[in-house]
């Protein structure tokens, strides 16, 4: 597992605007982390009180459905940034004995570039849409809830996560080890 994004020895971080960065993302990923968490209890307590209304007092609450695929859609865009700050998105490292040190930190550093450019194309699309949606009032069917919330979640959480690599290839020769 890779070490979290913070505060370090210096020998492994670079420079000081490198690690002030780290440390301003970490703390802005971990807020997001929480919101997410926030929306996984709010999922829980819906899906809890619908299932009692329908079930108990057969008087179902109308919409649940829509509630709980908006919520997850923060849940788990407010959850990615954390999930990439932390390392633990899933590795398969079935080449690294045959590409050894360098070709791992050319993979490395590879893969973060790729993630780097589809979660910042990812992240635009998604803001774009937020403007387009707000600006036409766009709803969900059952409640009418206004969508552009959700995209502009989107946006920032797949923008937080090309953050993250960002800073994570720029200390990646700097850490002197790959992950």
């Amino acid at each position: 597992m890779r070490p979290p994004l913070g505060p370090g020895p210096p020998e492994m971080n670079g420079g000081h605007l490198l690690r002030r960065s780290e440390r301003v993302v970490s703390g802005a990923s971990t807020a997001l982390a929480w919101i997410g968490g926030a929306c996984l209890i709010a999922i829980v307590g819906v899906v809890a009180a619908g299932v009692i209304m329908r079930y108990g007092f057969q008087s179902p609450i109308l919409g649940v459905n829509e509630i709980v695929q908006s919520a997850a859609v923060i849940l788990v865009t407010m959850a990615l940034p954390y999930c990439t700050a932390r390392g633990d998105h899933v590795n398969v490292d079935v080449f690294d004995r045959l590409l050894g040190r360098w070709g791992r930190l050319a993979g490395d550093a590879l893969a973060r570039l790729v993630s780097i450019v589809v979660l910042v194309v990812l992240s635009y699309r998604a803001a774009l849409k937020a403007l387009d949606a707000a600006e036409w009032g766009d709803a969900t069917n059952m409640l009418a809830l206004p969508l552009w919330p959700f995209h502009a979640a989107l946006a920032l959480g797949a923008g937080v996560s090309a953050l993250i690599y960002a800073l994570e290839l720029l200390a990646l020769p700097r850490r002197g080890k790959v992950e």
